[in-house]
C-alpha cells in the first residue's frame, strides 16, 4: 500500500476527529419529526415535564452537531439551536398548513393521519421547512444532510435554500426536482417528476438566480420542466403534463401538450397556450 496515500487519507481524519456523521444528523431530524408530529414516534411521555426535558434533549442534540460541524458558521452552536427552536412553532404551523394542502388536494387521501404516516411527499416538504430554518440561521452543510436523507427516502430533491410558500402540495412526489434558487408562492400544487431547474451549470453562475420562480395558486403536472432564473409562472396559471418552459407566463395562463392526428404519419404532440408569453 502507497504509505504517503494512507498519509494523506489520516491528515484527513484527524482533521475531523468529531464531525458529526450523516446518522447522528438524521436521527435528530427523525426524533424531532416524531416529536411534533407523534405519528412518526413510537415513543411516549408520562408528563408534561418528561416532554419539556425531552425538548430540551433535543436542543443540547442540535447544539453539539452545530458546535461538529467542519463549516463553522458565524454564529455560536448555543445561539443558532436557541434561534431554531424559537422558530419551531412558526415552522410546525407552516407544516400544518402543508399537511391541510396535501389532505384537501388528494381525493384519495382519506385522514390527516394517512397524510402523515404515508405520504412521500408530508416527509419532503417536512425536511425541507428544518432543513430550509437552518439555512435561514446561515447553518452549512447540516441542512444539505436533511434534505438528502428526504431525497433518498421518497424521490423528492429538495434544495435546502429553495423558498416555498405556505399551504404547498407535492402529489405522489417521486422525481421532483426543487433547485436552490426556486421561488414557490403560496397554495402551489406540483405533481410527480417535475423539474424547477437552471439553464446553465456553469460555476460562475452560482451565486445567481438561476431556478424559476412559481406564482400563487398555481399547478404543475407530472413531467413538466421549467427552467431558468428569469422564468416567472404566473399566479393562477396550470401548467400541464409533460411540459417544456424556459419562458414566463403571465397569471391565468394554461400551457398544455395535444396530440393530433395528421393523417398520414399517427399522431404529433403540439403545444397549446393559453394566455400571454411575458
Amino acid at each position: 500500500m502507497d504509505r504517503d496515500f494512507i498519509n494523506s487519507l489520516y491528515v484527513r481524519q484527524q482533521a475531523c476527529p468529531n464531525c458529526p456523521s450523516p446518522e447522528a444528523v438524521v436521527n435528530w431530524f427523525n426524533e424531532l419529526l416524531g416529536t411534533i408530529f407523534p405519528d412518526f414516534t413510537k415513543q411516549q411521555f408520562n408528563s408534561q415535564k418528561e416532554f419539556e426535558l425531552h425538548f430540551e434533549k433535543l436542543r443540547l442534540q442540535l447544539e453539539q452537531i452545530l458546535s461538529r460541524n467542519p463549516l463553522k458558521s458565524e454564529r455560536d452552536s448555543n445561539e443558532i439551536a436557541d434561534s431554531f427552536f424559537h422558530s419551531l412553532p412558526l415552522t410546525h404551523q407552516k407544516l400544518e398548513q402543508d399537511l391541510t394542502a396535501l389532505f384537501e388536494g388528494d381525493p384519495a387521501a382519506k385522514s390527516r393521519t394517512e397524510v402523515i404516516r404515508t405520504y412521500p411527499g408530508f416527509v419532503a416538504i417536512a425536511a425541507h421547512r428544518i432543513a430550509h430554518e437552518l439555512q435561514l440561521l446561515g447553518v452549512h452543510l447540516i441542512p444539505r444532510m436533511i434534505s438528502e436523507h428526504a431525497h433518498s427516502k421518497t424521490g423528492i430533491d429538495i434544495h435546502p435554500a429553495a423558498t416555498i410558500g405556505n399551504f404547498f402540495c407535492i402529489d405522489h412526489g417521486t422525481g421532483v426536482v426543487i433547485g436552490e434558487t426556486t421561488v414557490i408562492g403560496d397554495h402551489v400544487k406540483i405533481y410527480q417528476g417535475v423539474t424547477l431547474g437552471a439553464l446553465s451549470v456553469d460555476k460562475k453562475d452560482a451565486k445567481t438566480k438561476r431556478h424559476p420562480t412559481i406564482g400563487d395558486n398555481a399547478v404543475i403536472y407530472a413531467g413538466a420542466t421549467i427552467l431558468g432564473g428569469k422564468t416567472d409562472i404566473g399566479h393562477d396559471s396550470v401548467v400541464g403534463g409533460n411540459v417544456w418552459l424556459t419562458r414566463s407566463i403571465s397569471p391565468f395562463s394554461k400551457v398544455y401538450y395535444q396530440a393530433q392526428m395528421n393523417g398520414t404519419d399517427g399522431s404529433t404532440d403540439t403545444i397549446v397556450f393559453k394566455g400571454e408569453m411575458a
